[in-house]
């Protein structure tokens, strides 16, 4: 599903190497670093959103860094489904206008599918409000709704918890790995926050200097 191998990035005279991954349907993986340590930029590799300085990333079989523009946008509309640390959408929209739009983006309209995710995020009832009027834990939740909203085969987290209470980091764990887990998805969450840790399995850190 998602292979990397030799990856390497530079900022100015700094390198930075990452650890070779492999990754099949269903697997989720967490990577834990301190700010600095390349947690995002990974993410942004392995997501078609940055390219290496050396090494390649291949989804499928497919290597994102060989694809034009256009088809790589096509290819990560179609198969990678994102979450940043902070959610953006459009102010003037309401919650089903910001999800419609995504679908709308990869021709994928499918109102009954954008129903469910919302009940199975407990947000169904918030459907026609405006997206200023939600809390911070509420738009976390949109947004892990619109990654999935095209039915990805893999789920790219960038601090999906660093901002929230307990509790409601507890709630966004749980419904990242179930939703995950129901759609047969690659998991990655890139984060600081250590909270995290005992709930994967699966987790590396990443040190870079």
């Amino acid at each position: 599903m998602i292979q990397t191998k030799g990856l390497s990035v530079a900022y100015g005279n700094r390198k930075i190497e990452f650890p070779d991954l492999q990754l099949e349907k269903g697997d989720q993986l967490l990577v834990l670093g301190k700010s600095g340590s390349g947690k995002t930029t990974l993410l942004n590799l392995l997501g078609g959103l940055l390219s290496p300085l050396s090494g390649n990333v291949l989804v499928n079989d497919q290597d994102l860094n060989i694809l034009s523009g256009r088809k790589q946008d096509k290819f990560r509309g179609d198969n990678i489904g994102f979450i940043f640390q902070t959610p953006h959408f459009i102010k003037a929209l309401n919650v089903e206008g910001n999800l419609q739009l995504s679908q709308y983006l990869t021709g994928k309209r499918d109102d009954s599918h954008l129903d469910q995710l919302l009940q199975k995020v407990d947000l169904l009832h918030r459907k026609k409000d405006n997206i200023s009027n939600l809390s911070e834990g509420e738009k976390q939740r949109i947004s892990i709704v619109r990654a999935l909203i095209n039915k990805p085969e893999i789920i790219l987290a960038d601090e999906p918890t660093s901002a929230l209470d307990d509790v409601s980091c507890d709630t966004i764990v749980q419904l990242l790995k179930n939703l995950s887990q129901e759609n047969n998805a690659v998991l990655v969450i890139v984060t600081h926050d250590k909270r995290l840790k005992d709930q994967f399995n699966n987790h590396i850190e990443l040190n870079a200097i």
